[in-house]
């Protein structure tokens, strides 16, 4: 029973941690995210696409073997939603890149320990 109770109070420590309630909201944006551009993509870009290059639909594009069909315009559509969410991620971990170098760039104050040597040499000045 000690046992059982130790794993679970070890596994209540894991899941209330900030990085594992930080994923599973990643997570659930991200799906969410992913709806979006599946839309974008199947009512705005593959329309687009079709359009220019005669009015092809794509999501009918199939090959029957048998019995089987293989949508490979759903397919195709895939690597479209992949491809756009794969290079938004890529903007968004450069621009953070490009932050967190900003601030580490930009020279910070000095030390308390240095604030208060100083305090103790002007202190000894006075004396």
């Amino acid at each position: 029973m000690q046992q059982v109770h130790s794993f679970l109070e070890e596994f209540k420590a894991f899941a209330l941690r900030g990085n594992v309630f930080d994923l599973a909201v990643a997570v659930v944006i991200g799906a969410a995210f992913g709806k979006i551009v599946s839309s974008l993509v199947d009512s705005v870009i593959m329309p687009l696409i079709g359009v220019l290059l005669g009015g092809v639909d794509f999501t009918v594009w199939s090959l029957k073997i048998g019995d089987a069909v293989i949508a490979y315009g759903a397919f195709m559509q895939a690597i479209v939603d992949f491809t756009i969410i794969a290079f938004v991620i890529f903007l968004a971990v450069r621009f953070r890149t490009r932050f967190e170098k900003k601030e580490e760039s930009e020279p910070a104050g000095p030390s308390e320990e240095i604030l208060l040597l100083r305090e103790i040499r002007d202190n000894s000045r006075r004396n």
